[in-house]
């Protein structure tokens, strides 16, 4: 009899290298803690400003209706939740990352919006009830997640019947000619703006190593399929340079 424990994966990619699993957690937060005060000032200069009409198009998406129940995982900042709320839905804001939460906190009472629930949780292993909520989202988070698996069965064991899952995420355009200028961008000048916005240039050098690190679009999808999730649909921006992954628990 052979143990199982043989067949679990021991490492996960952190950028291009590969660390252990308990070891990926930790750096992974220290990135997080690291960025969080510029954060949102770090999007803007990225994407030059691009992160924002995303983020639109994804609640257009989700369709955020009065009195749902939403779990926002990663949702650290608030981005997304505070433009659930503005529909009505009762969101959570969940983040692994207390740095991040405290972020999405003082902005939420600078711009008194209030009735947020922030909860800090492992999307790996969520301390909500089975079928408690009416829809979950997750916004450029799952690709720092250590077992991506085990978050997709997470998000679907939370949905009620007929909840829906919903993913905002980078992967790789598929556009010829710019997909060579973003990486040349993204490689050589995105970790130069983080080290003159937010005095952190490995940080950044990380997240954009986890972009590359992450499963192309149909590959993305399957997981998502085998987690549970039926009428799974991939909406790729800017050629996939930004998908828009959801699903369905039937």
């Amino acid at each position: 009899m052979t143990d199982s424990t043989q067949d679990q994966p021991q490492t996960a990619s952190f950028g291009y290298e590969e660390v252990p699993i308990d070891e990926k957690v930790a750096r992974v937060g220290q990135v997080f803690s690291s960025v969080a005060k510029k954060y949102d000032i770090m999007n803007d200069a990225m994407s030059a400003g691009l992160h924002r009409v995303w983020k639109d198009r994804f609640v257009r998406a989700v369709k955020p209706q009065p009195h749902e129940q939403i779990l926002d995982m990663a949702g650290g900042t608030g981005d997304i939740a505070f433009r659930m709320a503005a529909r009505g839905a009762s969101i959570t804001v969940s983040d692994i990352n207390q740095d991040m939460l405290d972020v999405g906190l003082e902005r939420a009472v600078e711009r008194g919006i209030d009735g947020l629930v922030w909860s800090r949780q492992n999307a790996e292993e969520l301390s909500f009830p089975n079928r408690h909520f009416d829809a979950y989202t997750i916004a450029f988070g799952i690709r720092n997640v250590t077992r991506i698996d085990k978050a997709l069965a997470e998000a679907h064991r939370v949905l009620r019947y007929g909840g829906r899952f919903f993913c905002l995420e980078f992967s790789t355009t598929e556009w010829p000619g710019f997909k060579e200028v973003y990486d040349a961008y993204s490689h050589k000048l995105v970790p130069q703006i983080g080290q003159m916005i937010a005095g952190d240039a490995e940080s950044y050098r990380y997240l954009i190593e986890s972009i590359r690190r992450f499963p192309p679009m149909p590959e993305f999808e399957k997981m998502i399929r085998d987690a549970g999730f039926t009428q799974t649909k991939v909406e790729p921006i800017l050629g996939g340079l930004v998908a828009i992954h959801s699903g369905w628990k039937a």
